[in-house]
């Protein structure tokens, strides 16, 4: 057996001394080199990890759509009308499909004015929502609140065409509830509630006036508005929301059979979940009576909340016009 060992070449000495002199000088030409080609390994794992993680979240996309991202429920009740020193009344009725919905039912304080029935927006459930209407029932107002299916203590799954369901199920009972006037019953909807509220109205001629604050005009169009932040132009965005949301149940399809009935629009300028151009072109596709309300340094969904005094007067001249039109 021949006791063979492999000789150095000058290029390997060359590196293993380079090597060397890095540990024994971390000042050193080497150490910086080093340094530099560590960072630039880490950045390159890092890069694959950021795309292999954003061709994973698209091919979902593509697999499931993107229709559930409009949804983030919760079921943990936060607070009820208590905190605001609100009396209220638990209720539950069957949606359209059998899907049981929770809610409650304020009484309006001393000469009732009328009757809201209030959407909420598409996050959490009526106990992180109730603060934008708890106004109501001191200024005369009965008021519903109620969870989509899904959200709170309602039963089921949320989908947009059960919200739709749901909404229709909410107007049919406050109509059975011997409160409601029904010459004064006014929708409020707010973000993902305007949208369903200006559908469910549509077609819902009890209701005689509706408001919808920080609305959308397409489910796709504020898919879009969200996915620019991410691709930064329009085309690309537009194309990806066409592709993973479906169409149907749109606000700006509905929002035309809302007339002869008054409605206000509420927009903020630097709204960035919803963005004022959205609520904008809601507001143009509808036909009057119609009054657009434009609060250039609100944010989103902050009427009822920073300008409340304001938002009850144009409230109540919406609701004297609506009982104006129907003595």
């Amino acid at each position: 057996m021949s006791d063979e060992r492999s000789v150095p070449s000058s290029s390997s000495s060359a590196a293993d001394s380079g090597a060397v002199e890095a540990i024994l000088d971390p000042t050193s030409d080497a150490a910086a080199v080093q340094r530099r080609a560590i960072r630039r390994r880490r950045f390159a794992i890092f890069r694959w990890i950021v795309r292999g993680s954003a061709l994973l979240l698209i091919a979902g996309a593509f697999m499931f759509g993107l229709d559930g991202c409009f949804y983030y429920p919760s079921r943990v009740i936060e607070e009820t009308p208590a905190a605001f020193n609100l009396d209220f009344e638990e209720v539950r009725f069957p949606s359209r499909d059998g899907t049981l919905l929770s809610g409650w039912f304020l009484p309006a304080v001393g000469k009732p004015r009328g009757t809201i029935v209030h959407f909420h927006g598409n996050a959490e459930n009526i106990s992180t929502h109730i603060g934008f209407v708890a106004w109501a029932p001191a200024a005369g107002y009965h008021l519903l609140v109620f969870d989509y299916r899904g959200y709170g203590k309602s039963e089921g799954r949320t989908t947009r065409q059960g919200t739709i369901e749901d909404g229709h199920a909410a107007i049919d009972y406050i109509l059975t509830r011997s409160e409601t006037d029904p010459r004064r019953l006014i929708v409020i909807g707010q973000s993902l509630g305007a949208a369903v509220a200006a559908v469910v109205v549509a077609d819902r001629p009890e209701v005689r006036g509706l408001i919808l604050e920080s609305p959308f005009s397409r489910y796709r169009d504020i898919a879009t508005h969200h996915l620019r932040q991410v691709f930064q132009f329009e085309l690309p965005s537009r194309a990806l929301a066409a592709s993973l949301v479906s169409a149907g149940h749109e606000p700006i399809d509905a929002i035309r059979r809302i007339a002869p009935r008054p409605l206000l629009v509420i927009v903020s300028g630097e709204d960035a979940i919803c963005p004022p151009h959205l609520g904008q072109a809601l507001f143009d596709a509808a036909s009057e009576p119609k009054e657009l309300w434009s609060l250039p340094n609100g944010g989103h969904t902050e009427a009822f909340v920073y300008h409340t005094d304001e938002a009850i007067r144009r409230f109540e001249a919406l609701v004297d016009r609506a009982a104006a039109a129907h003595p």
